[in-house]
C-alpha cells in the first residue's frame, strides 16, 4: 500500500479522514511506470456527494479499461482539511496513489451545478494548477471540464484547458490517443489544444473570443483561428447495449449519499417539461434492455455487497420494459434481503402497487411534484399533470397505507399571479382532505395525515424554452414564499400541512451563473479570494461577499436576469444540444399562450433530436424491423 500524503496527526484532526485515505473496495491500482497517461477525475464536492456520482464511475470504469491509462479520482478536501492543506502546503492528491494531482496528465472536473463553481478553484489552488489556462505551463496538466454545466460553460471558461460537450463514453479514447502521439512528437501544449479543439463535441475556450454591443449583450462569437468549427456539436452515446457499465463500482468506507447498486435504466425523458435542462440535454430517450438491466443488477450486488438497488432515470414509469424488470428485482432480491429504490415514478396504481410491496410503508413517504398550484400554471410549463391525477394518486396511495406525502412545487414561474401562489396551499389542502375522505377512521394510522410542501425558487436554464424568461429577486421570491406560508394558515387542514422554502440568494446567483457570459470569470476569481467555497452548503454561502465581489467587478446580477429578447445572442448559442433553437422558441411561446404539447410518445414535436437516428425517436421503427426480422 502507498504511503499516505497525510501523516497520522492530520487524519486525526479531520472530520471522517476515510474520505481522504483511498483503497475503498474496487478502487483500481496500476502500476504507474506501466501507463503512458494519468487522468485524475474530479468531483468538485465532499466525498460523499462525489462518490455517489454515477457519470464519474461509468467514466472510472471506461478509462481504467484502457492498459495506457490509469484513472484516480479526487474530491474536494472538507473545510477543515482544506485549512490544514494551506498552512501546511500540501498539494492535493488523488486518492489511489496519493500521489499530487499536479503531476498528473489530464485534471477532469465534472460539473452539475453551478453552485460549485468556486470548489472548481479550490481543487486548482490546492493542487498547486494555476487558476487561469492562460497561465498553465507544459508541466501543468490538461483541465477538462464535463457535465451539465458545460452546455454554457463560458462563465468558468477562463479556468480551463477544454471542455468535453456530451457524454463521455464517445471521444475520450480519440483525445487520449492524440495526448501520447504529442507527448511523443515533443508537440507544444498550445499546439495539443489546437488538435484537440478540431475532435467533436470538444470546446477550447481559449481559441475563441466573445464581442459585446455597448449595452452588455453579446454582438458576436466565434473561433480565433482558422479551421476550427463555430458550431460545437454534443456527444451522444446511441449504442446503449454496447456502452460501458461499472460492473465493480467503488465501494466507499463511509455512508454516502446514495449508498446502492445504481442501474441506469435509460437515458432523456420523453416530457418535455418546459423548466427541466435535463430532459432537452439528454434526448432522445434512449432505453437499455432489460435483459442486460437483469445480468447488471446481479454482477453489480455480487460485486460491493449492497443492500439496496436503484433504478436511475428522469422518468422511471416511462420506462417500457419496467414491470419485467420490476418482477425480477423483486424475485431475486428479495430472498437476498435487499431493498428496492424506485425514485422518479408517477403515482399510479402500477408504481403504487410496486411500492407497497419493495417498502416498508410505516417507514416511507411518497413523493409528489406538481411543480404548480394551479392547472393554468401547470399548462404554462408543460407539466402534464392534472389536479385529478394528483388527487387520484393520493387517494390511491392512502387506501394503500401511506400517511405521509412530499409535494414540491417552484415559486417565480413564468406567468405567475397570486391565484397560482394561493393554488399550492389549496392543492396542498386537498390532498390532506382526500386522506380524511378515503380512510375509515378507525383505520387511520396515529389518526392524522402529514402533507409536507416544499417550494425551490425557479431558475431559468440554457437550453430550455424558459431560457428567454426574466427571474425574481431575491426580495420578490421571499414575498411569495410568504404568501404560500400565509395561505397555507388559511386552509382547514393546516395542521396536517408542513410547509418548507429553500435559500433566495442562493436561487438567483445559480440563475446567474447558469445564463452568465464570459464575464463573470472576474466575478468568481474575485468572490473565491475573498473565502468563498462550498456555496451549495447553506452553512458556508456568503451572499455579501458575492454581492462585493460584483461590485468590484463592475457587474450587475440584474442584467443577467432579465428577461431576454428572442433574438438576443446567448453565450450559449454556439453549442448545438441536437434541439433547435426554433423548437425552443416555439415551446416558449405555447407556454405564454398556456398551450400544451404532447410528450414524444404521442406526437413528434420536430425539436430535432431525430437527427442523431435512434431512441424513442425511430422506436415505431424498430419493433416494425424487430417483427420483421
Amino acid at each position: 500500500m502507498n504511503k499516505l500524503a497525510l501523516s497520522d496527526d492530520i487524519l486525526l484532526k479531520v472530520e471522517k479522514p476515510a474520505r481522504y485515505i483511498g483503497h475503498e473496495v474496487n478502487a483500481v491500482i496500476k502500476n504507474k511506470d506501466e501507463v503512458h497517461v494519468r487522468f485524475a477525475m474530479c468531483f468538485p464536492d465532499v466525498y460523499e456527494i462525489g462518490m455517489s456520482h454515477l457519470g464519474i464511475q461509468i467514466l472510472y470504469d471506461m478509462l481504467n479499461q484502457y492498459e495506457d491509462v490509469w484513472c484516480e479520482r479526487v474530491y474536494s478536501p472538507w473545510v477543515d482539511l482544506d485549512q490544514i492543506m494551506r498552512q501546511e502546503k500540501i498539494p492535493l492528491f488523488a486518492l489511489e496513489s496519493q500521489d499530487p494531482i499536479k503531476n498528473f496528465d489530464f485534471l477532469g472536473i465534472t460539473i452539475q451545478y453551478e453552485m460549485c463553481y468556486t470548489n472548481i478553484l479550490q481543487v486548482l489552488d490546492l493542487a498547486q494548477i494555476p487558476l487561469l489556462a492562460k497561465d498553465r505551463s507544459e508541466n501543468d496538466p490538461i483541465v477538462i471540464g464535463g457535465g451539465p454545466c458545460t452546455y454554457n460553460p463560458e462563465p468558468i471558461a477562463d479556468f480551463f484547458d477544454i471542455f468535453y460537450i456530451g457524454e463521455g463514453e464517445t471521444k475520450y479514447r480519440e483525445l487520449l490517443d492524440l495526448y501520447e502521439q504529442c507527448k511523443l512528437e515533443g508537440i507544444s501544449r498550445q499546439e495539443f489544444l489546437k488538435q484537440a479543439a478540431c475532435i467533436p463535441g470538444l470546446y477550447v475556450p481559449m481559441f475563441y473570443q466573445t464581442l459585446y454591443h455597448e449595452d452588455g449583450t453579446i454582438a458576436s462569437f466565434g473561433p480565433t483561428q482558422e479551421g476550427l468549427p463555430s458550431v460545437i456539436r454534443k456527444e451522444i452515446e446511441m449504442d446503449m447495449p454496447g456502452a460501458t457499465y461499472p460492473m465493480k463500482p467503488v465501494v466507499p468506507y463511509i455512508k454516502i449519499t446514495q449508498d446502492r447498486v445504481v442501474l441506469e435504466i435509460q437515458r432523456g425523458c420523453i416530457r418535455g417539461c418546459r423548466f427541466c435542462q435535463a430532459g432537452q440535454l439528454y434526448r432522445p430517450v434512449r432505453e437499455r434492455d432489460a435483459d442486460l438491466m437483469k445480468k447488471y443488477a446481479l454482477e453489480m450486488l455480487k460485486n460491493t455487497g449492497h443492500e439496496e438497488i436503484s433504478l436511475s432515470s428522469l422518468s422511471s414509469s416511462d420506462y417500457s420494459q419496467l414491470p419485467e424488470l420490476v418482477d425480477f428485482l423483486m424475485d431475486n432480491c428479495s430472498r437476498q434481503h435487499v431493498n428496492i429504490s424506485l425514485p422518479s415514478l408517477r403515482i399510479d396504481a402500477f408504481s403504487l402497487d410496486v411500492m407497497s410491496k419493495v417498502q416498508d410503508v410505516r417507514k416511507s413517504s411518497l413523493t409528489f411534484a406538481p411543480e404548480a398550484g394551479s392547472q393554468r400554471l401547470r399548462d404554462v410549463i408543460n407539466k402534464g399533470l392534472t389536479e385529478e391525477v394528483i388527487l387520484n394518486g393520493a387517494a390511491m396511495a392512502f387506501k394503500g397505507g401511506w400517511t405521509r406525502v412530499k409535494l414540491y412545487f417552484m415559486l417565480g414561474l413564468p406567468t405567475e399571479t397570486e391565484d397560482d401562489i394561493k393554488g399550492i396551499a389549496e392543492l396542498s389542502n386537498k390532498i390532506a382532505a382526500t386522506f380524511f375522505d378515503t380512510v375509515p377512521k378507525e383505520e387511520r394510522k396515529n389518526g392524522k395525515v402529514q402533507i409536507v410542501t416544499s417550494t425551490s425558487f425557479f431558475v431559468p436554464k440554457p437550453f430550455t424554452p424558459f431560457q428567454w424568461a426574466g427571474q425574481s429577486t431575491k426580495e420578490e421570491f421571499l414575498d411569495k414564499a410568504y404568501q404560500t406560508k400565509h395561505a397555507i394558515t388559511q386552509q382547514l387542514n393546516q395542521k396536517s400541512i408542513k410547509y418548507n422554502w429553500h435559500e433566495a440568494d442562493t436561487a438567483v446567483l445559480e440563475g446567474v451563473l447558469a445564463r452568465g457570459d464570459r464575464r463573470l470569470g472576474a466575478v468568481l476569481l474575485n468572490a473565491y479570494q475573498k473565502g468563498c467555497v462550498y456555496d451549495a452548503w447553506g452553512e458556508y454561502f456568503d451572499n455579501e461577499k458575492w454581492e462585493s465581489a460584483f461590485r468590484d467587478c463592475g457587474l450587475d446580477m440584474k442584467f443577467y436576469t432579465r428577461e431576454r429578447a428572442l433574438d438576443e445572442i446567448f453565450p450559449w448559442d454556439f453549442i448545438d444540444c441536437g434541439v433547435t433553437k426554433d423548437f425552443f422558441k416555439r415551446e416558449w411561446l405555447r407556454a405564454l399562450a398556456q398551450e400544451v404539447t404532447p410528450n414524444c410518445r404521442k406526437q413528434c414535436q420536430g425539436c430535432g433530436a431525430n437527427r442523431f437516428g435512434g431512441g424513442v425517436c425511430f422506436e415505431e421503427r424498430q419493433e416494425a424491423q424487430k417483427h420483421e426480422g
